[in-house]
């Protein structure tokens, strides 16, 4: 096998001469002076991303080691948050259990069910795909239209379900759906799922119509024989960037789940039956006002979402393999 000679390339080099260091700078001014133009479109988007994501948390994890309750200044107490939060504050560990349950169970069949029914909607013509798109994209659109689903797990025998079962002979008295902690995580899963083909839907839609033809044409003469085929070796392969961006969606949706959780459930949740990291948040962060320790619950959640993400990356990198 030839050897590759890497060091030519100061990128490549693990630690960087004051030569090479200032040639890198040289060439990289270079870039600049040639594209100006592109750094300076660039320049609003990068300076608000800047200020309203980068920046917001960076502060955050500073205030996690500090005590801060609003009205005092933030006073540095080191580990001392995250060690509560670990050892000591049992809600956030039901929490932490509530909403890793609810992630792998919605996230990934979420993610499969918004790209087979794109896959399936990309085969109609232009005109019903579009009213089908419509269809399945408005509930995640249509604001607070999950509260029919207390209407539909209502506790007293005028609820839709609790009406039905009784009905039926299944059961003689109405069922505490919503009250009741053995039902409750999975009842929101269920609206959660019923919510989740939203944008990563529409991205996928989008990916499936910029797929080459030709690669079908191309990948049946090199012995590609079915549909199955097809989709593993090239209509993902052909659409890893929406891949990518639809896994991040639900990720973070799945990993935040909130709103749904309150709505349904009430604040607190009877013993926290659906308590979740983020209403755990909302707890210190907009109720007790104390914003080093909330900022601590943010971090320990960027964390997740930041390191599920990652192995999302690495195993969509193996699609088509």
């Amino acid at each position: 096998m030839q050897k590759v000679n890497n060091t030519a390339d100061p990128l490549i080099q693990p630690r960087l001469s004051p030569s090479r260091l200032r040639n890198y700078w040289e060439l990289f001014g270079k870039d600049v002076r040639r594209d100006k133009h592109l750094y300076v479109l660039l320049a609003p988007y990068m300076v608000l991303f800047m200020l309203f994501t980068v920046l917001p948390v960076i502060i955050s994890i500073f205030f996690s080691f500090t005590h801060f309750n609003m009205l005092e200044m933030p006073r540095w107490i080191g580990w001392e948050n995250y060690s509560k939060l670990l050892w000591n504050d049992d809600v956030f560990l039901i929490g932490v259990k509530n909403t890793l349950i609810f992630s792998v169970v919605t996230g990934p069949v979420s993610y499969i069910a918004c790209f087979l029914f794109a896959w399936l909607i990309n085969e109609l013509n232009p005109k019903l795909r579009a009213f089908m798109t419509l269809i399945f994209f408005a509930p995640s659109i249509s604001g607070n239209v999950f509260f029919i689903w207390q209407i539909i797990f209502s506790s007293d025998s005028y609820g839709i379900i609790n009406g039905l079962l009784m009905q039926l002979g299944v059961i003689y008295e109405p069922v505490q759906w919503l009250q009741d902690p053995k039902y409750m995580l999975g009842i929101i899963m269920l609206v959660q799922l019923w919510l989740s083909l939203g944008t990563s839907f529409l991205a996928f839609i989008a990916g499936l119509q910029t797929v080459d033809k030709t690669l079908y044409e191309a990948g049946a003469v090199d012995g590609v024989k079915n549909r199955w085929q097809e989709l593993w070796y090239i209509t993902l392969p052909s659409m890893r960037p929406q891949l990518m961006f639809g896994a991040v969606i639900q990720i973070t949706a799945s990993l935040a789940v909130a709103d749904v959780a309150m709505a349904l459930a009430g604040f607190p949740s009877v013993q926290y039956g659906a308590h979740t990291i983020v209403t755990h948040l909302v707890d210190y962060g907009t109720i007790r006002f104390e914003m080093g320790y909330a900022s601590a619950i943010a971090t320990v959640l960027f964390v997740l979402m930041l390191g599920s993400n990652l192995i999302v990356q690495k195993l969509l990198k193996r699609v088509g393999e």
